[in-house]
């Protein structure tokens, strides 16, 4: 059954990874709106301008129905002024509120947690990636040894279950582990080259995919406009690049043992 719905799924990044492949899931969607919206100034407002899988794809039967309730208005202007019980848009309207949600979206290309670890030469994570977030194979980072990023750089994914790759990590830091007790290592540290030749080849491959090409500003990229959440293709390849971990990619350095004191 998991396979089953593994390779299902994995056929869907065809349309992300070249946008000539978008028009038949686009031609889909369309048709889904136009089946479940009869209304023509609702059905534009809910048409999006870019290309299909820009941005994040939601999957729901129940949203187009929602938003057709008597009770429901679907209002696309910005928000000029939030007052203590209304909200008032651009145009000048206001409208009475109970609830405000204020959906900010993911921190995914900055992460809090890059302001916590320190590596070799005392600067932290965002130091580092200046905004820019890098890994090799999306595991590990030039400068901060014996660190094990799961989730890590351009491991997300647009189509398939992360949890596929999560297990792909997972195997890697094992053979890592391993790796560093048959050769008596106490840390390992990716080399610099090698990582950013990895980065190199990913930004190439992202190019010219929807996700950055697609006409939409989405959390996918980062402040400079580089792709660094997402994996730019099918994730097959991506558990055959961590089927073992890649020693020779890495500075080992053995274990630093502290002399025991000597009593009298």
């Amino acid at each position: 059954m998991r396979a089953g719905v593994y390779w299902a799924r994995e056929t869907f990044v065809l349309g992300f990874m070249d946008r000539r492949f978008a028009k038949l899931p686009q031609r889909v969607a369309l048709k889904h709106l136009r089946d479940q919206v009869p209304d023509p100034e609702l059905r534009r407002k809910l048409t999006p301008d870019y290309t299909i899988g820009c941005k994040r794809v939601l999957l729901s039967n129940d949203y187009f129905p929602a938003l057709m309730q008597p009770n429901v208005e679907l209002v696309t202007d910005g928000i000029a002024e939030v007052r203590a019980s209304s909200v008032v848009t651009a145009d000048g309207s206001e409208r009475e509120v109970d609830t405000i949600i204020f959906g900010t979206g993911f921190r995914v290309t900055d992460p809090p947690s890059a302001d916590l670890v320190r590596g070799r030469n005392g600067h932290t994570l965002a130091e580092t990636w200046q905004g820019s977030m890098e890994a090799h194979l999306g595991t590990t980072i030039a400068g901060f040894p014996n660190l094990f990023f799961l989730v890590g750089p351009n491991t997300g994914l647009g189509h398939n279950s992360i949890v596929f790759m999560i297990e792909s990590q997972l195997n890697y830091v094992l053979d890592a582990l391993r790796t560093m007790e048959a050769r008596g290592a106490g840390s390992i540290d990716v080399r610099a080259d090698v990582q950013a030749r990895y980065n190199a080849a990913i930004q190439k491959r992202l190019r010219n995919t929807v996700w950055n090409a697609g006409g939409c500003a989405s959390w996918y990229l980062d402040h400079t406009g580089r792709n660094t959440t997402l994996w730019p293709g099918f994730t097959w390849p991506f558990r055959r690049l961590l089927r073992r971990f890649d020693a020779d990619h890495y500075e080992l350095r053995p274990t630093v043992r502290t002399p025991e004191p000597v009593t009298a």
